[in-house]
Parts: structure tokens; sequence; C-alpha cells
């Protein structure tokens, strides 16, 4: 799921291993709800950020056994935000005025959730990269761990050459 406009680049990509789907609406609380709206046809949706690539694929099995008994999982942010949200059905206001990117996210979801009356439960708690401080400590985690998230730990390690260099330079 993305934008309209991201839509032939993002398919010419990933050619046709996925199927790239263009949401309806402008802004992540559309792309959520048109993700709900298109895939929970076929049974449970699981949507997560793209700003956690350190999530490791346990989160992703254990939000799916939380849906067999409830109807939304969530995955806090330790900055008040959620990382993850799945749902065994589209509902259409979930998402509806949504502040996304905010303190309050989490909260205004929770509101929700209670005002339509779905049983929620919960991923653990996880960060995802929103400031510097975040990628200062994922950089660090990926250190020690470059397996968590190898493709991230590879462009890390592409950067400190690269910063090494620059530094050298200016010396």
């Amino acid at each position: 799921m993305c934008p309209e406009s991201d839509q032939s680049e993002l398919a010419d990509l990933l050619g046709n291993r996925v199927q790239v789907v263009a949401q309806k609406g402008q802004g992540l609380a559309a792309g959520l709800t048109s993700v709900f709206r298109h895939f929970t046809a076929g049974g449970q949706v699981i949507a997560f950020n793209s700003d956690s690539p350190h999530l490791a694929p346990s989160v992703l099995n254990s939000a799916f056994e939380i849906l067999t008994t409830h109807d939304v999982v969530v995955g806090p942010t330790h900055d008040g935000g959620y990382y993850l949200v799945g749902a065994k059905a589209a509902h259409w206001s979930l998402f509806e005025g949504d502040g996304m990117g905010t303190t309050s996210a989490l909260d205004r979801l929770l509101t929700r959730t209670k005002v339509l009356e779905l049983s929620t439960g919960f991923t653990e708690r996880f960060y995802d990269i929103d400031v510097a401080d975040d990628l200062i400590l994922l950089a660090g985690e990926l250190r020690l761990a470059p397996a968590k998230a190898p493709r991230t730990a590879g462009w890390f390690s592409e950067w400190q050459q690269v910063i090494a260099q620059l530094r050298m330079r200016s010396l």
C-alpha cells in the first residue's frame, strides 16, 4: 500500500513479488484505512511502520496470535505512538482524525477502539526511528547484532566509512 504517485515506481522496483496497491486519500491515516479496506476481506491484516527495520519477525507472529482472540492488536511505542496495528475486519472510522506522528496517537486510537467496542490486545512496547537519538540507539544495537536488520546495519557501516573519510579530509 502506497500513495498512488509511488505505485508504478514501487511496482517496477519489486517486480511481481509483491502486489503494490494505491491507497485512497492522502496521508498515513488514509493509507491505513485503505490497507484494512482492501486486505481484510482475505482475513487478518497487520500494518507496521517502515521506521522500525529492527522489528523481529516474532513480534509479527505474536500480533497475528493476539488477533485470534481480539478484534484489534496494537504495538505501542515509547513515545506515545504505535508501530503496528492489526485487525480482523475493516473498521471505517478506526483511523479517523488520527494524530499520526504525535505523542497522543496511541491514546486516540485506543479511544476509537473503545467507541467502536473492539477488544484490543497489545504486542510488546518498542521504539521506532523518529528523531536522531532513536537513530543513534538503533546504530548501537546493530553494531552489536547486525542480523537484526542486515541491510540497515550495512547502511550504517557505509555511512561510518563516509563520515570517517570526511573527517580525514577536514584534518
